[in-house]
């Protein structure tokens, strides 16, 4: 019984504090926000797939876009650009396929995005979009 809370304490650790959980959540609404003045239809939000998630998944023109959003208060454990790391792409591509076939019968242009956005204390906030980033 001992080790079994062990456990579950163990997995309360790695889940998201509350305010990490705003932080990003207010991430994807600016992101929403900037994508949506750029020209882009936002298609959904939070598609959940393979025990993962695509935050953004929008249209430009003809190409469905998979956009990741990583939003950070400072520096410190890195940028949020650099919080993409290979496994999290492999996961994304994946979680995108089961999307496209989900969703269309043909082949369809798709590209994978990222946008970081840095939070400063005033509530300013600076974004970084890398098109076609993996």
């Amino acid at each position: 019984m001992e080790s079994f809370k062990r456990i579950l304490n163990f997995s309360r650790l790695r889940s998201l504090s509350k305010k990490e959980e705003n932080l990003g959540k207010k991430g994807e609404k600016i992101a929403l926000r900037y994508l949506k003045k750029s020209g882009f239809e936002i298609i959904e939000c939070g598609f959940r797939a393979l025990r993962g998630e695509i935050d953004i998944i929008a249209k430009e023109k003809d190409t469905v876009v998979f956009v990741e959003v990583k939003t950070r208060k400072s520096n410190e454990f890195g940028s949020p650009l650099e919080a993409i790391d290979l496994n999290k792409q492999k996961q994304i591509k994946k979680i995108a396929s089961v999307y496209i076939s989900k969703k269309y019968r043909k082949f369809i242009p798709c590209r994978f995005d990222v946008i970081g956005i840095m939070v400063e204390k005033r509530g300013d906030y600076k974004i970084s979009h890398i098109r076609n980033a993996f």
